[in-house]
Parts: C-alpha cells; sequence; structure tokens
C-alpha cells in the first residue's frame, strides 16, 4: 500500500541505511546507496568508512556525489588511490559491505547486468557489470537493492554478471570465491531479503508497511522461503526524511 508521506524511493534508501553499521567499510554504488551511505553517516554509523570504485576512501558525504567518480567521493576523505587500489582492498579482504544493484537477480542471488535475452542477439544489452563482479565476489557481504516484480525477480537470470550463491551451497568455494562472503540482504520496495543458511535460497525476512506476503510472492519469479515469524520494516523516521528532502538531496536528484 503506498503511503503519501513517503516515497517507495524514501523508503528503500532509509532500509538500506539501517543495513550500514558503524565502523565498517562499505563498497558504494551510484544512486541509493550514496544516499544511504549519507544518511547512514548522520543517523546512527558517523564513522562508517565509505569506498568508492575509483578510489575516494572515507569521505564525509556532506554534499551528494553524482557518480562513483564525482570529486565528492574524496571529501574529508582517509585515502585518495585509484579503481586498481580500490578493487584489491576488497580482494585482501579489507571491504565488509558492497551494495549492488541489477536488471535480474534469481534465488541465490546471482545478478545479472548484462544483457536481457539469449546471447549473441539479446533483446536489451545493459551496462554491463563495472565493478559489480568485483564487489560481488570480494566483499563479505553483499547488499542488493532493487524493485520487486516478476521481470527482475526470475528463476534463472539471462547472464551471469555477479556471482551470488551460484547454484547452491559450497558453489561459490568451488569457484575459488572467499569463503563464508556473499549475499547478505536484498532491499526492495516490498520487503527485505536474506538467504537461509543451509539451502542459500532467498528467504522473506521483514515486510515493508502495507505489504502482505502473498505480495511479496506474486512479485517474485521463483519461491520465496517464508519463516514462521516475519518481520515488519519501520517506516522511515520524520527526521530520516528530514535529513533526505533538507540536507542530502535538495536537489531532488534521487528521491
Amino acid at each position: 500500500m503506498a503511503d503519501e508521506r513517503y516515497s517507495s524511493t524514501e523508503l528503500m534508501i532509509c532500509l538500506a541505511s539501517r543495513t550500514m553499521a558503524d565502523s565498517a567499510t562499505a563498497f558504494i554504488g551510484t544512486g541509493i546507496p550514496m544516499l544511504a551511505a549519507s544518511l547512514a553517516q548522520r543517523m546512527h554509523a558517523k564513522n562508517l568508512t565509505p569506498v568508492f570504485e575509483f578510489g575516494g576512501t572515507g569521505a564525509i558525504l556532506e554534499k551528494l556525489p553524482l557518480a562513483v567518480g564525482d570529486m565528492r567521493t574524496y571529501n574529508k576523505g582517509l585515502h585518495a588511490a585509484g579503481i586498481c587500489t580500490a578493487m584489491e582492498a576488497a580482494q585482501r579482504g579489507f571491504i565488509e559491505y558492497g551494495f549492488l544493484g541489477g536488471a535480474q537477480i534469481d534465488t541465490y542471488g546471482n545478478l545479472n547486468s548484462t544483457v536481457i535475452g539469449e546471447q549473441p542477439s539479446p533483446k536489451v544489452r545493459l551496462p554491463g557489470s563495472g565493478g559489480g563482479n568485483d564487489v560481488g565476489s570480494a566483499c563479505w557481504r553483499t547488499i542488493v537493492i532493487m524493485r520487486q516484480s516478476p521481470r527482475t525477480f526470475v528463476s534463472a537470470v539471462d547472464f551471469l554478471t555477479t556471482p551470488g550463491y551460484l547454484d547452491g551451497p559450497g558453489a561459490r568455494e568451488r569457484a575459488g570465491l572467499p569463503a563464508d562472503t556473499g549475499p547478505f540482504r536484498v532491499v526492495t520496495d516490498l520487503c527485505t531479503l536474506d538467504f537461509e543458511e543451509k539451502s542459500k535460497r532467498m528467504r522473506l525476512l521483514a515486510l515493508n508497511p502495507g505489504v502482505e506476503p502473498e505480495q511479496a510472492q506474486a512479485a517474485t519469479g521463483f519461491e520465496l522461503i517464508l519463516p514462521e515469524e516475519i518481520g515488519r520494516n519501520a517506516e522511515p523516521s520524520a527526521e530520516e526524511l528530514r535529513l533526505l528532502r533538507d540536507e542530502i538531496d535538495k536537489d531532488r536528484l534521487y528521491i
């Protein structure tokens, strides 16, 4: 159910922000992750260390960057490096959270941001991996942010751009990826999801305000695991909305 007091985008930003722990490192992409990181620094995670693909590390996000190479990603930062250094930091295990998006996701958290349809003549060509494969392969916990529908939550991705749990338990390790890494949360306009420990399949964790389990399942192209107890995500607080609207995104670039 829509709430006129806030948009679904504002809700997703707040939910993503709440997943960012204080004193953690987080690989931040363009768009919602930037707003979420900025909100987290102002609300509960003032010691959050954002890492951007082009090398900005530890910036204080006083003004919203327009992209991962914007000069604001270096503002009062700890380190100004380059893309190779940023990716190497993730490969060395120094980055805890990675924020990702995509055009498709499957039950194991595999992401597609490359093509829709079959090669060599797909229906749609998308931007491709960028740093998505590196982030999903090397960061300890990846958090996916995307809108939920049967077109985006699919039984099998058309192209594997970023590995989730691949085809199930042990698959990441067999592929040579670091143990104990992989998808952690999926934040959508309907709910928050995680992944069952044994099967590595997507599980409904908490519903957004006004949403019922049947709606979340109807917007998913595969069967979700439904636990006995399903949580409820809190609405954006007045302070979260004030910060988003009056300080973080005053020009309404994203909200």
